[in-house]
């Protein structure tokens, strides 16, 4: 008699949650994170497909940000349109010398659509150097995080920066004036600038095997030898790519930048696999780094 009673209470409460997850949108959608013990994971387990995919499992959308803006020169933010997974890791990218915001855009939706906040920047002008580019890339992280019409999506503890060229110069510059930041991806960085010893921010640096405007052995290299061996770090050089690789839709880039993020924005660890061991196939034509990332 209470066995069946117990048995019969077990499929109401069994029934009644699967009510309630069926009406609320969650149960199989639900975050995995909370179960794992770590609540900033987000979207469902990575395969080298999804961090290749030109979309990833968030829509996004976007706004605008106008040029008349203080201490940078406006941009666009893209951000996951689901409000189910809480708040998101977010990352700012600027553009190289003479660049614009078109440039870089397309690394917006790409990477928000993984489950991060990315704003795209135009800078005060084209002409902008490294030092000034990592003042507004520091500027654009505060006004996502305090004024922008998303604030309230930003988790303003996991920030992260990008850039290409004097960009990409301006994000290692912007980490060491701001440790707190998580992550750092310059690519085909320039800067005259060449020791980073006091970098603790985590930095993936991508050169390009034919620059002729960066070369790797007078900016790529010697930054990521500069930064210590105690702040995780690594280097990809793209075979045969040119100064000006980052600014097209370039897979490889994406799904290292991805994994980066993933791994020191969000402390996904689910990711590590893509990073270590180092990366080994044609489009990469040196790789340096340790394993396992720190």
């Amino acid at each position: 008699m209470h066995s069946t009673i117990n048995r019969r209470r077990a499929w109401l409460a069994a029934f009644l949650a699967s009510a309630v997850a069926a009406v609320l949108g969650v149960g199989a959608l639900a975050d995995p994170a909370n179960a794992q013990g770590n609540p900033h994971e987000r979207g469902p387990e990575p395969t080298e497909s999804s961090i290749e995919a030109g979309r990833g499992h968030y829509s996004v959308s976007t706004t605008s940000v106008s040029s008349w803006v203080s201490g940078f020169g406006g941009g666009t933010i893209h951000y996951p349109t689901t409000r189910r997974d809480g708040t998101f890791g977010a990352v700012a990218v600027v553009p190289g010398y003479t660049g614009t915001e078109s440039s870089i855009d397309w690394l917006g939706p790409r990477i928000a659509s993984q489950g991060f906040v990315v704003f795209t920047i135009d800078t005060n002008s084209r002409y902008d150097q490294p030092g000034s580019r990592a003042d507004q890339l520091q500027n654009a992280l505060d006004y996502l995080v305090d004024r922008s019409d998303v604030a309230d999506r930003v988790d303003a503890d996991r920030l992260a920066v990008m850039g290409h060229s004097m960009g990409g110069g301006g994000s290692i510059e912007a980490t060491r004036d701001n440790p707190a930041i998580k992550a750092s991806i310059p690519m085909t960085p320039w800067h005259l600038n060449k020791s980073w010893y006091t970098v603790t921010t985590p930095t993936l640096i991508f050169g390009a095997e034919n620059d002729s405007v960066a070369s790797v052995n007078s900016h790529a290299i010697p930054f990521y030898n500069s930064i210590p061996s105690s702040t995780g770090k690594m280097y990809l050089e793209l075979n045969g790519s040119s100064h000006f690789a980052p600014n097209f839709s370039n897979t490889t880039i994406a799904k290292y930048s991805i994994s980066w993020l993933k791994r020191f924005v969000d402390d996904d660890t689910r990711y590590e696999q893509f990073l270590c061991p180092l990366p080994s196939e044609y489009a990469v034509e040196e790789s340096r780094g340790d394993c396992p990332l720190g």
